[in-house]
């Protein structure tokens, strides 16, 4: 089981940031799929999460080919790059799963509570308006470099690993 935490100032700074932020994770996500069918294949699991201050890199199986899917993820992270036709349809569905999160009801006060409760912390609503308004493919690439360069790592190795 492998866990990294890339934690960046960066991301709480607007809301723009955390919509770039998503749609960064979501592209490498995308990326991600056709390169790592095979360790899926395998049993290696994986998952990148979009967390609150920065992205979680989830990598755990019983084969000793684990550190290279986790050298697969960083080396698509460390070389980002994605195509227009690709952030647009990243876009469009972050469109929907930001609406589908504002309809409900539940997830709604959720939100409003948190905003509530947690300092410097943007509503869902604002992050929906500022996807609405449109984002740049040249913002979210000069978003990623900018997160690239003030990260902060926290990791945790368990299993059969040496130091």
């Amino acid at each position: 089981y492998v866990r990294f935490h890339l934690i960046s100032p960066l991301i709480q700074q607007s809301a723009e940031n955390i919509v770039l932020f998503d749609t960064f994770v979501n592209i490498l996500s995308h990326n991600l799929g056709e390169p790592a069918y095979e360790a899926d294949v395998a049993q290696l699991e994986y998952k990148l999460v979009a967390g609150e201050h920065g992205l979680v890199i989830r990598v755990k199986g019983f084969n000793h080919k684990l550190p290279l899917l986790f050298q697969l993820i960083i080396d698509y992270l460390s070389d980002f790059s994605f195509t227009p036709a690709v952030f647009e349809m990243i876009t469009e569905q972050l469109k929907k799963t930001y609406f589908n999160i504002l309809i409900k009801p539940e997830t709604l006060a959720k939100d409003v509570r948190l905003l509530i409760l947690e300092h410097g912390r943007w509503s869902m609503i604002d992050k929906y308006q500022t996807l609405m308004n449109g984002l740049s493919i040249e913002s979210l690439s000069s978003f990623v470099k900018a997160f690239k360069s003030q990260l902060f790592v926290e990791g945790l190795v368990q299993g059969n690993f040496t130091s």
